[in-house]
């Protein structure tokens, strides 16, 4: 089960994640998500845990418990909603495209 965890300090580190998690049972991977242009934390990451069971009792365990001065948000993780508009150029279908003149160079 993928699990996320929000409201992390953002000096947390995986090893951080990982070492929360493995006290409720076996953890596959655990990640904090990172801004690709700060380099900094997003201040949310998440958790795979194979065995639904022991990621339910985990969740329940730490939703709302104080990590290094921040009350964790847990819950199993959602996949992201479809969003249209995002994403990067191509045809637009159904939109109105601009018009396009051409100029001749003198």
């Amino acid at each position: 089960m993928d699990i996320y965890v929000g409201n992390l300090p953002y000096e947390a580190t995986d090893a951080d994640l990982q070492q929360l998690f493995s006290a409720h049972g076996t953890v596959s991977s655990a990640r904090v998500v990172i801004d690709k242009f700060t380099g900094r934390s997003k201040g949310f990451g998440f958790v795979e845990m194979p065995e639904k069971g022991e990621a339910d009792k985990a969740i329940q365990a730490i939703n709302g418990t104080d990590f290094k001065g921040r009350s964790l948000r847990v819950n199993e993780s959602q996949p992201r909603p479809r969003s249209e508009g995002r994403g990067g150029g191509g045809v637009s279908f159904g939109r109105e495209q601009p018009a396009y003149t051409q100029f001749a160079l003198l």
